[in-house]
C-alpha cells in the first residue's frame, strides 16, 4: 500500500453529501429486491466471497463508520475496528442470513449512519480521526468511504450493476478516491488518465517518466482502477499495464 501522497478526499456534511449516500443506498435496495434466499450464497467476483458477505460488510460497515464519528464528537480514540481478525469474523459471522434480513439490516444500519451524521456538532467535523485504511482525516472523509463501498460493492453483486452506469457524480468522486490512491504508488508504471474527451483525469505512478495513456469513460476507468474489470473499453496504445491491487 502506497503512503498517503494527497490529502484524502472528503465531502462536506451537507445536504448534497448525504443526498448521494442515500441515493447509493436506495440504488442497492431496488437490485436487492429482486434478492432471494438462495442468491444469497451464490459467489461474487470478490474471492470466497458470497453475495452474503457483501450485504453483510455494507450492514456492518455503517456502525463502523459510526464509531469514527464517535471519536469524532468525544475526542477519544474509537476505532472502526479493533483489528482486521475482528473485522473479518463479523462480516463472517450473519452473511448466510436470508436476503430479508440482510436488506433488512442495512436498511436500519444506513439510517443509524445518517442519524449519528445529522446530529454530529459543527466543530467535530473538524477533529482528527483515523479510519481502518490509516490515512488521518476529518470525518468528512466517511462520506467518500461509504459511497465508495456502496457503488463498488453494488457492482460485486453481479446482479446487473454496473460501475460504468452508475451516475456521474457519485461515479467521479468515488474515481477521484481511487485515483488519489494510485497517484505515487511505487508498484504502478506512470501513466495519464484522460476521458473520452481527452480532459485529464488524474496521473498515476510514483517514479519514472510518463510513459502512457489511457482514455474512456470515467466509470470505464473505474472498474479497471478498482480491479472489477480488465479494462476492455478503454484505450491505450502501449497497452493496459497490470495494477497492484487496491484495497
Amino acid at each position: 500500500m502506497p503512503a498517503h501522497p494527497r490529502e484524502p478526499l472528503e465531502l462536506p456534511p451537507a445536504p448534497d453529501g448525504l443526498r448521494l449516500l442515500r441515493d447509493a443506498t436506495a440504488r442497492l435496495l431496488a437490485t436487492c429486491e429482486r434478492l432471494t434466499d438462495a442468491d444469497v450464497p451464490a459467489p461474487t467476483p470478490l474471492p470466497g466471497w458470497t453475495r452474503g458477505h457483501v450485504l453483510n460488510h455494507l450492514a456492518r460497515q455503517a456502525p463502523a463508520l459510526g464509531r469514527l464519528l464517535e471519536w469524532a464528537r468525544t475526542g477519544v480514540e474509537n476505532r472502526q475496528y479493533p483489528s482486521r481478525e475482528a473485522r473479518d469474523t463479523e462480516i463472517e459471522q450473519g452473511a448466510d442470513r436470508s436476503a430479508a434480513d440482510l436488506v433488512a439490516d442495512i436498511v436500519r444500519t444506513a439510517g443509524d449512519l445518517e442519524q449519528s451524521m445529522l446530529a454530529l456538532p459543527d466543530a467535530a467535523w473538524g477533529r482528527r480521526i483515523r479510519p481502518f485504511t490509516g490515512e488521518e482525516c476529518t470525518p468528512r472523509r466517511i462520506l467518500v468511504i461509504r459511497l465508495r463501498e456502496l457503488e463498488v460493492h453494488h457492482a460485486d453483486l453481479d446482479m446487473g450493476y454496473e460501475l460504468s452506469a452508475a451516475p456521474e457524480e457519485a461515479t467521479r468522486i468515488v474515481l477521484e478516491d481511487v485515483v488519489r490512491y494510485f497517484s505515487a504508488h511505487e508498484d504502478v508504471p506512470p501513466m495519464e488518465l484522460r476521458d473520452l474527451h481527452g480532459a485529464p483525469v488524474g496521473v498515476l505512478g510514483g517514479r519514472g517518466a510518463m510513459s502512457r495513456t489511457v482514455a474512456g469513460a470515467p466509470g470505464d476507468l473505474l472498474g479497471w482502477l478498482a480491479g472489477r474489470t480488465k479494462g476492455e473499453w478503454l484505450s491505450c496504445p502501449q497497452g493496459l499495464p497490470d495494477l497492484p491491487a487496491w484495497v
